[in-house]
């Protein structure tokens, strides 16, 4: 460290040090204040958002409870609209498919809930829209497209949907009259953990219109 044998010394050296540093030092403490103020901007504008998107949920699903459709539809575009990066605007199209459904515009449904499966980032809620498109795609009578949506399905990311994606194929196979390969989805059903009556129901119904003599 240099050592200054007088007080003019040590400001005289801080003057030429000013000099030669002043303006950087200036611009990193602008720089900082801008950083910080901006990160805290945009926390404060998140955080005001989701209490938006949230505020129209929350009227999105009363609007719902008192069957007012033509509301849903209105609050779940808005949603999306203004909120369409959030996670209330996919659970908007999914509450908004189930008013659809209701009104029997299964034409709707689907589109509604191929948007949801094109937007939403979450995993689970992708599973949730992806399996309600397959059953509406069975109702239209759609069954290649059903059966490719399931084929496309990443097969490490199926968590405890396997189960689902197996019972639906064996339902769009029982449509097509592939009776064979609807038992083996079935099975396979059964064997990732689908137990239900209803599952077992549709397994013994094939079981006996192969047996001879069964009615």
């Amino acid at each position: 460290m240099e050592i200054y044998d007088t007080e003019e010394e040590q400001v005289a050296a801080l003057k030429d040090w000013w000099k030669a540093n002043g303006t950087s030092v200036i611009t990193g403490i602008v720089m900082a204040v801008i950083i910080v103020g901006g990160w805290n901007f945009w926390q404060s504008y998140q955080q005001d958002k989701m209490s938006s998107a949230s505020s129209l949920y929350e009227q999105l699903i009363k609007a719902g409870k008192a069957n007012k459709l033509e509301s849903v539809d209105k609050i779940a575009n808005k949603l999306n609209n203004a909120y369409g990066s959030t996670a209330y605007a996919s659970y908007a199209l999914l509450f908004q498919a189930k008013a659809k459904v209701e009104q029997q515009d299964l034409n709707a449904v689907k589109e509604l809930l191929e948007k949801a499966l094109v937007t939403s980032d979450d995993a689970e809620l992708k599973h949730v829209a992806r399996t309600r498109l397959i059953r509406v795609l069975l109702a239209l009578q759609e069954y290649e497209p059903g059966l490719q949506i399931i084929a496309d399905v990443d097969q490490s990311s199926l968590g405890g949907f396997e189960a689902v994606y197996e019972e639906l194929k064996g339902d769009l196979y029982v449509a097509m009259e592939r009776v064979g390969e609807a038992r083996t989805a079935y099975q396979a059903a059964l064997t990732a953990g689908q137990s239900s009556p209803l599952l077992q129901f549709k397994l013994d119904d094939l079981t006996s219109a192969d047996t001879p003599g069964v009615q």
